[in-house]
């Protein structure tokens, strides 16, 4: 914590118990995009379609969090291309199609992980419980989550899950945690429309801009 705000460190693979060397794995059935949304609007957990995975790929939205950023005290809407918008070489759109045609060779499910706030923004509402995000990640994995009913966000258009193993069912309609449900929707607009003022830098198809917010 004295030199830096996020430290990171490498160690030889060797040194883990019972990692697979090599490390190789096969194709993955499920793709996982972390957010951390400051504005309490997200839901926890969402099923993209293949657009939707390239539009949320490429905006890249979280927020940063104090503690992980020098000079961060509180959390900041952040919008980076592909989740890491300074290690790219090539137009963002580019990876969002490989994306696509990765996931739709090997019919994959893509799915958006919000760890951020419920019940309000950031000073208001409280930060998703850890237990309910292991049980979202179990619940992708062992494909149960798939498997349940969906409903579509109505300004976001995210597909989600009317139900979750090990999770109330009333966290995972964001409009429902929140105490008053205009201001709900007043928050949910200022998002949707930053997603729409910062997708206008990209060179995306009318089908992949469509798959965003509805404004």
């Amino acid at each position: 914590g004295s030199k830096t705000e996020n430290t990171r460190v490498a160690y030889p693979v060797d040194y883990i118990p019972d990692a697979i060397v090599p490390s190789v794995c096969g194709h993955p059935k499920n793709v996982i995009f972390l957010t951390a949304d400051a504005f309490g609007v997200l839901p926890p957990v969402s099923k993209l379609t293949s657009e939707q995975a390239m539009y949320y790929f490429i905006n890249g939205y979280t927020s940063k969090l104090a503690g992980t950023e020098a000079g961060i005290t509180e959390p900041q809407p952040n919008f980076s291309p592909c989740f890491g918008g300074p290690f790219l070489p090539r137009p963002p759109m580019d990876y969002a199609h490989w994306l696509a045609k990765r996931v739709e060779e090997q019919d994959s499910h893509v799915w958006l992980l919000n760890t951020g706030w419920t019940g309000g923004p950031y000073g208001t509402g409280e930060r998703f419980s850890l237990k309910w995000t292991r049980a979202f990640v179990t619940a992708i994995l062992d494909g149960s989550l798939a498997e349940s009913s969906f409903t579509q966000h109505p300004i976001f258009g995210l597909h989600i899950p009317e139900t979750a193993p090990n999770v109330p069912s009333e966290v995972l309609d964001p409009r429902k945690t929140w105490a008053d449900g205009d201001a709900y929707d007043a928050m949910a607009t200022e998002l949707a429309n930053k997603f729409k003022t910062n997708d206008q830098k990209y060179d995306m198809t009318d089908a992949v801009r469509a798959a965003g917010p509805r404004t």
